[in-house]
Formats: structure tokens, C-alpha cells, sequence
């Protein structure tokens, strides 16, 4: 059997040139960890750049940016930048492990090269090795980083969502306000002693409105479909209705009490459904309730199927200012009266304007500052006509049913008189409110249009975060056990286990040391080999001396 010395050297013969600046490059690249710290600090600036990014566009709208660009796409490819460095380090420092594996003082099993050398290359070696060595090593950590790079990309891509808000549109909304009442004709004169037809309008839609909905008529305009508008005045019609039913009276003549009355008010005789409406002034409640346009008592019985039915209430209409709130949403609009202030000193005059000035404490300091006026005429016109309008009767029976007026049927036939007068003073506002001729600015409001913007969700940016920190901690581990034990700094290089093999005889250069993975790199380029097999030896690399 051949002695050692009589073996062919895969190392035939080498020559040490002077060091050129691209040797000493690649020497401190492979020989030391500067390529390692490269990637860490790619992977870490790479990051930074993704919560600079973050912090900038966080709560903003969509960046204005060339439609080959966005945010999420960005993200993804800084996202990709990190990874790929932060597993290339993590993998180095891997590989370095398994040489101070082998420096213990105690042997370790050949298999384990293996189970290092798989956990460098995927997570699948690396949960083999973290199963293997059960924290007994720092490439236990290692493993760990290796393995949670997996979830990098899906962490990031959760950091940032979509959603929409309402932003304030270039568009301004307007709604109607008035401050003044004057009647006037289709040719702007004005109506002496009659009502016009847009409050004729107002009215008979106020008492007709069987849903009792006449906010939603009042002219606006959005065009987004969502506006808003501050609380606002305007001149207004407001009412209160008092139920006066314990005053009604009823008399019997001969066995038969068919007639039910109120003292100085409106009566009913007979059975069957009946309504009589007349100007009264009856409850002392009302009393006082001044600029007034009408007050009226309406007596109602639908004896039809209860001969005891009995209903009386007195309401009053009067002029007054009032404080409003109003929005759009989804294109319908909604209209509140907050508050309203009246002035029962003032009293209607034939040949004087009514002049309604609210005190500071009401307005709270309102832009509107100017006095709100009716103009005689109109309010004797409205005067007469609602008196005309709200004073009549009819009934129903079982021969049939006869009223004065559709208004009368329509008071008879609501089931919540005081909500339908209510809504005819809002019918009535918005007539005053909605003059061709109004001397008042409308209320301007707010548009509120749609808006994606960017929303950061930092709790899923803590996790890239932290496996950075966690690998480069293992990194810096890795660096200064290989300096504290002496290692060499060979990485996943296989050239250190042929040139430092025990039987493989390659660890001289021409009689000097081939340590460093440079020298050993550059040692190999002179050395051709190839893969034989011999009886006695089985498979081997073998030098090729041609």
C-alpha cells in the first residue's frame, strides 16, 4: 500500500504573484465580512426607505404619480430589495456557524455539515437544523431568521390599505334663506290685497303633504350629493297647536245629545264624522303669540263607530325667525329647525311693515345682522286669505260626505293635526324662503366628495422590523464569535473542506499556508480535476495532469 507522500496532489504546482487592487477587493470581500455588512445595511436602508415612504404618505391622498408607479408597487420592490439582503446575510452567517461548530473541544458528527449547509440554502434546512441543535448554538437563531423571512412580504404588503373619506369639494352648495316677505306678481309688482301663487302653492302643499315632508322640497343645491351647511337664520313661519278637547260642551235635547260645541268657537250637530274650523281665540295658552298670520280651532267628530268621539284643538300660525340646520346625504335632503325667536310685541299693521330683530343671544353672533321684514301688504294678504282659507266644515256619513273645501277634508283626514299644521308652516317657509325676488344670499355650505387615501398600519410593520434587528444582531454575533475562537472566515465556501481536509492534502501553496478563502480561490484556478472511479478507491476528484 502507497504511503501519503506518494499520492498525486490535486495541487500540482502554484505560483504567489504580487496582490493586484481587484485580488485585494476580492480578498476583502471573501477573507473578511464586507459583503455581509453591504447586505445588512441594504436590507436596513431598504426599510428605512419603506417607513420614510409610509410616514409621508400616511393619511394622505393617492400620490400623483406615473401610472407605471404606486405605492404598493414601491413598497413591493424595496420590500423585495430587504429580503433578498437580509437572506443572503442571514445565510452567510449560517454558513460560517458550522466551522465554530466544528471548533469545540468535543467532536461533532459529520452529518451535522450537512444540516448547516441546507439551513443556509431555505427555511426547510433551516427548521432540520433548528430541530437538530435546540438552542444549543447561536445558529439556533440563525434558523429562526431564516425561516421568518418567509413571512417578510406578507407582513408588508399589510402595512397599507385603502380607504375612503369625505374631503371638501371646489364646489359650493347653496341653500335658501330670506329676510324679507313681499308678495309680488309674475311682472314683480306687488299683489295689494291678494296672496301670490308660490305661497297659494306653499300652502295647499303643506295641508296636502300626507306624509308630512315638506323639509324635503326646499330648493338646494349639491351637486356631490353630500353637503353640509353651518346653522343659519331666515325669516320664517312657525306654529303651535294647543288640544282644547276639555272644553267641549255637549247638549241633549229630547233623549238625543247630538251636538257638541265649544263656548265662542265652532259646533257640530249629528252623528257621523264631522269637522267645523273657524278664527277663534280660545286658549289662553296662545294668548300673546304675536306677529300672528292666523289662529283657528278645529272641532272634529268621527261618531261613525264611537258616539262619544270628540276632538278640539286651536293653532296658530305666526311669523318668526328661524335658526336651521341642514345636510345632504346620498342626494336627500334633511332640514331641522333648531330654534326660532318671535316678537309678540309687534303687531300686524295695515300700512306698516312688520319688522322682526332678534337679539344677539340668538343669533350668537351671526353674519346675518340686518332685520328681518313683511311687508303689509303681503302680510294682510296672507292674513285674509288663511282666514278665508281655514274657516269651513263638512262631514261624513253613511249617505255620503260633503266639505266647504279640500283643505277641510284634509284636516279631517289626517290623523295628527298638530304634525300637519307643522308642516304647513314649513311648506309656508320655504315659499317665503324660495322668492324670485329675495333680497337675501343664500346659505353657503360644504360639498363633500369621496376620497381614497393611504392608511398605514404600523402594528404589521413591527415584525420586518424586528427580524432586521434580530438578523442583524445574529450577523454581529456571528463576527465576533468567529474573532473570539480564531476561525478562519470560510462562509459556505467548499474549497476550505478540500484544501483543509485531513486525507485530501491541499493545505500548502508551494510550501506556504492556503488559509484564507482568497488564497484558495486563487489556488484553484490552476488546478484542473475530475471525477473517477478506481477499484480501489471507489469515486474521487482526481488531479488531470494534461
Amino acid at each position: 500500500m502507497e504511503d501519503d507522500d506518494s499520492r498525486v496532489p490535486l495541487l500540482k504546482s502554484a505560483s504567489t504573484p504580487g496582490a493586484s487592487l481587484k485580488q485585494k477587493a476580492v480578498g476583502l470581500l471573501s477573507d473578511w465580512w464586507l459583503w455581509e455588512v453591504i447586505e445588512a445595511c441594504t436590507s436596513i436602508i431598504a426599510l428605512v426607505v419603506i417607513a420614510v415612504l409610509l410616514v409621508v404618505y400616511d393619511g394622505s391622498s393617492l400620490p400623483d404619480w406615473p401610472s407605471v408607479f404606486t405605492i404598493n408597487s414601491v413598497i413591493s420592490f424595496l420590500s423585495t430589495v430587504s429580503k433578498l439582503s437580509l437572506t443572503a446575510a442571514a445565510s452567510a452567517a449560517v454558513s460560517q456557524c458550522k466551522w465554530l461548530w466544528y471548533r469545540q473541544p468535543e467532536p461533532r458528527r459529520l452529518q451535522d455539515l450537512q444540516l448547516f449547509d441546507d439551513a443556509s440554502r431555505g427555511p426547510w434546512g433551516a427548521v432540520q437544523l433548528l430541530i437538530s441543535l435546540r438552542a444549543r448554538h447561536l445558529a439556533f437563531i440563525g434558523a429562526i431568521v431564516i425561516v421568518l423571512t418567509n413571512f417578510f412580504d406578507p407582513f408588508l404588503q399589510q402595512v397599507v390599505v385603502y380607504k375612503s373619506r369625505s374631503v371638501a369639494s371646489t364646489d359650493v352648495p347653496e341653500i335658501v334663506r330670506s329676510h324679507v316677505y313681499a308678495a309680488r306678481s309674475d311682472e314683480g309688482l306687488p299683489l295689494p290685497s291678494v296672496v301670490d301663487l308660490s305661497m297659494k302653492s306653499g300652502i295647499y302643499n303643506g295641508v296636502f303633504d300626507i306624509r308630512d315632508n315638506a323639509d324635503a322640497s326646499i330648493s338646494h343645491t349639491c351637486s356631490t350629493g353630500d353637503c353640509s351647511w353651518r346653522n343659519f337664520l331666515s325669516l320664517a313661519i312657525c306654529s303651535r297647536c294647543v288640544n282644547i278637547t276639555s272644553v267641549v260642551e255637549k247638549r241633549c235635547t229630547d233623549g238625543k245629545c247630538d251636538l257638541l260645541y265649544i263656548p265662542n268657537g265652532p259646533m257640530l250637530s249629528g252623528l257621523g264624522g264631522q269637522i267645523n274650523s273657524s278664527v277663534t281665540n280660545i286658549s289662553s295658552e296662545l294668548q300673546g303669540i304675536e306677529p300672528s298670520v292666523l289662529r283657528f280651532t278645529s272641532l272634529l267628530s268621527k261618531r261613525v263607530s264611537d258616539p262619544n268621539h270628540a276632538f278640539a284643538a286651536e293653532c296658530s300660525l305666526f311669523y318668526c325667525v328661524g335658526k336651521y340646520a341642514a345636510n345632504v346625504t346620498s342626494g336627500i335632503v334633511e332640514q331641522r329647525l333648531l330654534n326660532s325667536w318671535r316678537n309678540d310685541s309687534a303687531r300686524l299693521d295695515t300700512k306698516s311693515d312688520l319688522i322682526l330683530h332678534p337679539p344677539a343671544s340668538f343669533t350668537n353672533g351671526s353674519e346675518q345682522a340686518e332685520p328681518f321684514r313683511i311687508t303689509h301688504l303681503a302680510a294682510v294678504a296672507l292674513n285674509s286669505f288663511m282666514s278665508e282659507t281655514f274657516t269651513g266644515s263638512g262631514g261624513i256619513n253613511n249617505s255620503g260626505s260633503a266639505f266647504t273645501s279640500d283643505v277641510m277634508q284634509a284636516l279631517y283626514d289626517t290623523s295628527n293635526l298638530t304634525r300637519r299644521i307643522e308642516n304647513l308652516a314649513t311648506s309656508m317657509t320655504n315659499s317665503i324662503r324660495g322668492q324670485d325676488d329675495n333680497v337675501s344670499n343664500p346659505a353657503y355650505g360644504i360639498a363633500w366628495t369621496s376620497e381614497t387615501y393611504v392608511h398605514v398600519r404600523w402594528g404589521w410593520f413591527a415584525f420586518p422590523a424586528t427580524l432586521i434587528l434580530l438578523a442583524s444582531c445574529f450577523l454581529l454575533g456571528v463576527v465576533l464569535e468567529t474573532s473570539y475562537r480564531d476561525v478562519l472566515v470560510w462562509k459556505s465556501n467548499n474549497l476550505a473542506l478540500l484544501f483543509h481536509g485531513r486525507s485530501l492534502h491541499l493545505s500548502s501553496h508551494g510550501g506556504k499556508p492556503v488559509n484564507k478563502l482568497s488564497a484558495m480561490t486563487a489556488s484553484a484556478t490552476d488546478i484542473n480535476v475530475k471525477l473517477v472511479e478506481s477499484e480501489a478507491d471507489g469515486w474521487k476528484l482526481d488531479q488531470d495532469d494534461g
